[in-house]
């Protein structure tokens, strides 16, 4: 087998070493050609784990095909080389002042060399070997609807794949403008599915996988899919999209629980909003389709001050409940019924909040003491008793300061308590089991003040806390809670049971028994831990 021999400059430049990366150069060798029912393809062996980068599933996305629904990729003749990414869906803003760099700066981002464009709908696949019929795990990455991107390094599935033998599948899809405005209103019944695209681009993968993933040694009748934040929420949308039935066997949703969409009016005021800003005329979705890609990010970006101005907060540019490919909400009134049979594992973090982009963490904000705690929560739940809720996480948190338990009441506003409604909707449908985690392990990297925080796992659920060094720090407990965590989710890929050694036998989540596995150094099957906080702030709520 030919030997690759590239300095860690150029793999640096051609996008296949992540900056974070062990300092041991990469063991890279030219993989096998794999034929698949759109051509042949060759990657990259890299520590015995078989490697392929920006595999396209779908057709190109611009011009004419823009808003469009996805379209299968058109076949290749001769081989392809699949040793590079491919591109992300467009997401800097052109001006500068990205609302998202805050969120960026928190986690390792694209390697160098790859680039925005809109033509991004390709795959990175990741297989013990290209025989066999194993587990399938598709990844949907975090950024909410508007940003990210499968080729980040935290999102290497080599060592997911080799501890867990399974087949690892990371997606670009069109986001943000690219893939949710809504012109069904505006453009009509050619443009009926536009406000969902980017969702329908992962329904697009699922097809794909259900015919390509064959021939990198994965079972398309065994697939899991699984996204945390962001990716959690799109997964909680495919559960309830009608042409992804059958298409997907299990769900993973990490910190990302999605009980609502945005609604057709908030979709179509936006569409209005960006034709305005483009200078077009009323109704002129040919010309927005033939707007230049930096021109329509700008006056994506543009816009968002003046939505928030004419009231229009949620759910715009995301997915959309169209009555046609998202026929309702993801979870709400209750559990989809089109993905009945599906078993699901769900979980949060003990201290989501302390992300960057979700409260500040300095000193004066960790000096808070009680009044600053009361004057904030009685801003935040107006409506609320401010003093029975505080009271509510004191007792179940007697040692905790005011700041601490800002933080658990906002992590349980932002994530916690819709991890627990949305498990309890689905359990109340009484047809496939629910698994509920909690991930309590508390970094001592940044000195300690992020904790818990939004995607920490996500370095020991990937087996990849090497390359998130900076977030985790480098303890000795890491590899072992990273072990345990891979082989978990692993495990519910294969038989729909998380399990690891070491692991309490972990049982379904029910009302009766509310059993949720605690991740951290020493980890441990709860008793509904924080169940009357949780209890408290869903009155708060309303």
């Amino acid at each position: 087998m030919k030997r690759v021999d590239l300095s860690r400059r150029e793999l640096l430049a051609a996008g296949l070493l992540a900056p974070l990366a062990t300092p041991a150069l990469a063991q890279l060798a030219e993989g096998p050609i794999v034929d698949t029912p759109s051509g042949k393809v060759r990657g990259l062996i890299d520590h015995g784990i078989l490697t392929f980068r920006g595999l396209p599933y779908g057709a190109p996305t611009g011009g004419a095909n823009r808003f469009m629904p996805p379209q299968p990729v058109k076949p290749w003749k001769g081989v392809r080389e699949a040793t590079l990414f491919g591109s992300s869906s467009p997401q800097s803003n052109p001006a500068g002042g990205d609302p998202n760099v805050i969120m960026r700066a928190a986690l390792p981002q694209d390697p160098p060399g790859v680039r925005e464009a809109e033509d991004c709908l390709a795959v990175n696949v990741w297989t013990p070997a290209i025989t066999g019929k194993r587990p399938v795990m598709v990844w949907l990455h975090g950024g909410g609807f508007s940003s990210g991107s499968a080729s980040a390094p935290l999102y290497d599935g080599a060592n997911l794949a080799r501890r867990g033998d399974i087949v690892f599948v990371g997606v670009n899809h069109r986001l943000n403008v690219f893939g949710y405005t809504h012109l069904a209103s505006i453009g009509g019944e050619a443009f009926a599915s536009s406000g969902n695209v980017g969702i329908l681009d992962v329904v697009q993968v699922l097809q794909w996988v259900k015919t390509h993933i064959a021939a990198f040694g994965g079972d398309p009748s065994n697939v899991t899919i699984f996204g945390e934040s962001g990716g959690g929420a799109k997964v909680s949308t495919v559960m309830a999209m009608p042409a992804a039935k059958g298409l997907f066997h299990k769900a993973i949703i990490q910190s990302g629980p999605g009980i609502r969409s945005g609604t057709a009016q908030d979709g179509a005021r936006a569409a209005e909003l960006l034709i305005s800003e483009l200078g077009l005329k009323a109704g002129d979705v040919r010309g927005l389709q033939a707007v230049p890609q930096e021109r329509l990010l700008s006056a994506y970006f543009n816009i968002q001050p003046k939505l928030r101005a004419a009231g229009v907060t949620g759910g715009t540019f995301a997915p959309v409940v169209d009555g046609l490919a998202l026929p309702r909400h993801p979870f709400d009134p209750d559990s989809p019924a089109v993905s009945d049979d599906v078993p699901l594992l769900i979980g949060s973090n003990r201290h989501e909040a302390t992300f960057p982009p979700f409260m500040p963490i300095n000193a004066t904000e960790r000096a808070m003491d009680e009044a600053g705690l009361l004057q904030r929560i009685k801003a935040g739940f107006p409506k609320a008793d401010a003093q029975a809720l505080i009271g509510a996480y004191r007792q179940g948190n007697p040692n905790a300061s005011p700041f601490d338990l800002l933080v658990l009441i906002n992590t349980d506003r932002i994530f916690g308590a819709n991890t627990i409604v949305l498990a309890e909707r689905k359990i109340a449908r009484g047809k496939a089991p629910v698994y509920v985690y909690r991930f309590d392990w508390e970094s001592p990297a940044m000195d300690g003040h992020r904790r818990a925080m939004h995607t920490m796992e996500l370095g020991f659920m990937f087996d990849n806390t090497i390359r998130v060094a900076a977030l985790v720090g480098t303890g000795e407990g890491n590899e072992a809670l990273a072990a345990t965590m891979s082989t978990a989710w692993a495990n519910f890929a294969h038989h729909g049971t998380p399990s690891a050694p070491g692991l309490a036998a972990w049982p379904a989540y029910s009302p009766a028994n509310r059993k949720v596995m605690v991740f951290n150094t020493q980890s441990w099957l709860g008793d509904d831990p924080a169940g009357a906080e949780r209890r408290a702030l869903l009155k708060a709520l309303g």
